[in-house]
């Protein structure tokens, strides 16, 4: 059995056209497909995932672009911003009498020529953009280190009949999968000037992002996504993927109007005139995955949980939270379970699961340390965290609600266009008396929307849609807040000024697996403590009268956040009377 004459890393095109005429030679007929798959993926599938060749794939960032050469695989993690719907392109057209395809590439291997045999496929298109407020320490390890070593010379295949030829006499071994050939090894281990030298001219004149804010794409790396066969539910707005593919990036494809677009398979380049394939890269996405907030987390920071593990865990964090918060201990166990807290379903489009917390108490002073002190450790505990700043100017200004651009046909993004899983502090103690204009009414609106309804509204200028969010938001403010009415409002009471203590990494990378794994747990509630629940919510009523759904609804929230913070599915007795003393506590701070 004969290995493959092409690398999966540093030519995947010719694997993938490899596998098309191993198809074709077995009966494909594409004048009658429409696209599909011919083994290409799952023979990805196979080097990524069954021969460990994840890891070896390059990361895409405004780093490693500079080295990266076209049409090599690389990996890019990102959050889908807009979803420009579907092109078409020349998928597969015929040589003479050979079947040729142009899949997963943005120009033909060869010149083309308009004949009947010429077929049309399509594939949708996701603008991408790095995953909003990602924290440093949540990149992929290998990140760095790809950032660091040299890559594979282009593979432009200038000559592919050559190859062609080749593939003709070769098989493809099911046992052999995606090989590095050891020209290839050669080549990663040399360093590749000109085409180096190529990237950094254009990262130098800026891979301007054209979706989103100005103040957000400042630091941001698009991405042009090219999805095949796959169906357009599996795909959402503002989800995460880490998408694997051949990387399209290069000046070469900016072809002149006056040239012939024969070349190029996109039929509809002038639809996206905004996004030059100079500046904002192409991956032709082979494999993806979707991905959630404990993908972004160390998992063999706990490999081995237990129960006692798992307590020990919950009383490090709790004894931190506690010192970030001046020796605060209740303020900490609020934050614990709102640290802890999702939308884990809607009931008649109500959120359940969500926490929103907001510290009164806080003046500009208490801000400087405590609130600094927080938003630190939320950036070390959680890897998408934002914060926000609030004053008359900002709501009057900001562009917080994503909203439709037609004669650019793009979605300008928003600062509330989250990820699932963020977490968002609003520090109001900077708001003073003032006029708020149209927006900044409009924006006030859309902070009260994202609190109360975990949603956005997108404004599409013809009509508005609620998008639906998942953001764990922390007010910090003076009195309670007019603006964002959270779940639990409790004033803040230090004892302390005392910064906390330097924590171990291993330690932090614990705290980071708690987190992220312990909140995504079911949990129930069994029929005996449902009647226990239900007789105790009853007698607080009668005791209080004022006492409505959303108080039992917070109550129920956080029994079943308390059950988590112990790593238990199932709400116990004593779990379920902590609930009722933390809230009893609260109440009394509150008068």
């Amino acid at each position: 059995m004969v290995g493959l004459p092409y690398d999966c890393l540093a030519n995947p095109l010719g694997a993938v056209r490899l596998t098309f005429d191993k198809a074709v030679s077995s009966g494909l007929n594409p004048s009658t497909s429409n696209g599909g798959d011919w083994g290409s993926a799952d023979l990805f599938r196979q080097f990524l995932f069954d021969d460990g060749g994840h890891s070896q794939v390059p990361i895409l960032n405004a780093e490693s672009v500079k080295h990266l050469p076209p049409n090599s695989l690389v990996r890019f993690r990102g959050m889908i911003q807009d979803m420009l719907g579907n092109e078409v392109y020349v998928g597969a057209y015929k040589d003479g009498s050979t079947w040729r395809t142009n899949k997963f590439s943005d120009v033909s291997q060869i010149e083309m020529d308009m004949s009947p045999d010429m077929k049309l496929w399509e594939r949708r298109l996701l603008y991408c953009v790095p995953v909003p407020g990602l924290n440093s320490w949540a990149e992929p390890l290998e990140a760095l280190s790809n950032q660091q070593k040299t890559f594979p010379s282009e593979q432009r295949e200038k000559r592919p009949r050559d190859d062609d030829e080749a593939v003709d006499h070769m098989e493809l071994g099911s046992s052999q999968g995606c090989q590095d050939s050891p020209i290839t090894k050669k080549m990663r281990d040399e360093a590749h000037p000109s085409s180096s030298a190529m990237q950094q001219d254009m990262v130098n004149e800026g891979t301007t992002p054209f979706f989103g804010s100005p103040e957000s794409e400042r630091n941001s790396f698009p991405c042009l996504v090219k999805i095949y066969d796959t169906p357009e539910s599996d795909l959402k707005m503002n989800e995460i993927f880490e998408f694997i593919g051949v990387l399209s990036f290069d000046p070469e494809l900016a072809l002149s109007k006056d040239e012939s677009d024969m070349q190029s398979n996109d039929l509809f380049e002038d639809d996206l005139v905004q996004l030059p394939p100079s500046k904002v890269p192409r991956i032709h996405c082979l494999v993806h995955k979707k991905l959630v907030v404990h993908d972004f987390v160390d998992g063999s920071a706990m490999a081995e949980s237990n129960p006692s593990l798992i307590r020990g865990t919950r009383e490090s964090l709790l004894s931190h939270l506690t010192a970030v918060l001046g020796n605060d201990g209740m303020a900490a166990q609020f934050l614990l379970l709102h640290l802890l807290s999702q939308v884990h379903a809607r009931v008649d489009g109500v959120p359940v699961g969500k926490l929103a917390l907001n510290f009164t108490n806080f003046s500009k002073e208490t801000t400087s340390v405590f609130g600094s002190q927080l938003s630190s450790t939320m950036k070390e505990l959680i890897p998408f965290t934002q914060k926000i700043s609030l004053t008359i100017e900002y709501l009057n200004n900001a562009a917080l609600a994503p909203k439709k651009d037609y004669q650019a046909n793009k979605l300008v993004s928003g600062v509330l266009q989250l990820a699932e899983g963020s977490h968002l502090i609003i520090d109001e103690t900077e708001l003073q008396a003032g006029t708020l204009n149209p927006m900044g009414v409009e924006n006030a609106r859309s902070l009260k929307n994202l609190t109360e309804s975990q949603q956005v509204e997108y404004d599409f200028q013809y009509y508005k849609m609620e998008m639906t969010a998942d953001v764990q938001l922390l007010v910090l403010s003076e009195g309670k807040s007019n603006i964002l009415p959270a779940d639990v409002v409790l004033p803040f009471q230090p004892s302390s000024t005392s910064p906390p203590e330097i924590v171990e990494e291993a330690i932090v990378q614990s705290w980071r697996w708690y987190l992220a794994n312990l909140r995504s747990l079911s949990h129930s509630i069994t029929p005996e403590m449902q009647k226990v629940v239900e007789e105790d919510l009853v007698a607080a009523r009668q005791a209080d009268r004022s006492l409505g759904s959303q108080d039992f609804s917070r109550l129920l929230t956080m029994s079943r956040l308390m059950s988590l913070s112990f790593g238990e599915t199932s709400l116990s007795m004593e779990h379920w009377q902590m609930v009722k003393e933390l809230e009893r506590l609260r109440k009394e701070r509150l008068r």
